[in-house]
């Protein structure tokens, strides 16, 4: 049987997401979630099942026990509370409540030793589940431009990032740089407990980490691979993430 592998969703209470759309009505919440996120799954031959933000977060772990694999998607900023901080005038919006779904979902799966694959936002968020913490804003606080790709295509190339020879993530790339896509102005700033750096930008950003203790394969990632599906920074890394799935399936 495929692997089943569960994708979070963006969660907001903005009615606008619906009715902008010429959905719903006033006053309603929303999940919501990019199909390429679905697709790569599809493509890299996975069973895609999206996990919605209930009212209780509990409630899902009966699911969360029979999935193979979770992938962390990417969205709003963090709330810096989340790892311990003050938001500052330069954090963008952030939604508590998702974070509280996310992070609680990345907690089950490390522990239960899933398969974890978190992108973008949710590179930040497996971060901070196990004690890292984040810029709120790399400009102001690190002093660099970041690579805000917002107006190109969404597989567009905005730079490159230097991989870790001794890392998984070389192992599944087999190239020291790869170029690749850029939606963020958040960012890694220090690694938590188990955790190692697994690329930097070449303006020295942490783009990759790898976390220990739970499933091999528990890999954060800052740029977009689901997006980037026609190279192997993205097909390669989403192929190797739905292999390690089927291995924790005869787990």
């Amino acid at each position: 049987m495929k692997p089943i592998i569960g994708i979070t969703c963006n969660y907001d209470t903005m009615d606008t997401v619906g009715t902008c759309s010429g959905m719903g009505s006033s006053g309603q919440d929303w999940n919501f979630l990019a199909g390429e996120y679905v697709y790569a799954v599809e493509k890299s031959g996975g069973i895609p099942v999206i996990l919605p933000r209930l009212q209780d977060m509990s409630a899902l772990e009966p699911f969360l026990s029979q999935i193979d694999g979770l992938l962390v998607t990417g969205g709003h900023d963090v709330d810096p509370h989340s790892y311990g901080e003050k938001i500052s005038g330069k954090c963008g919006r952030v939604v508590p409540k998702r974070d509280e779904m996310d992070l609680a979902v990345v907690r089950y799966a490390y522990k239960h030793k899933k398969a974890i694959l978190a992108i973008c936002r949710g590179a930040q968020i497996l971060a901070a589940a196990v004690g890292g913490k984040l810029y709120q804003d790399l400009e102001t606080e690190k002093g660099v431009m970041h690579d805000f790709m917002d107006t190109c295509p969404g597989d567009y190339v905005a730079h490159n990032s230097v991989i870790e020879e001794d890392s998984l993530l070389f192992r599944i790339l087999q190239e020291k740089v790869v170029g690749v896509n850029s939606l963020h102005h958040q960012a890694i700033r220090s690694i938590g407990e188990n955790t190692k750096v697994a690329a930097l930008s070449e303006d020295g950003i942490i783009e990759a980490i790898e976390v220990f203790g739970g499933n091999p394969f528990t890999i954060g990632v800052q740029w977009h691979p689901e997006m980037m599906m026609g190279a192997k920074a993205g097909s390669g890394i989403f192929d190797a993430f739905v292999k390690a799935c089927e291995k924790s399936q005869n787990v």
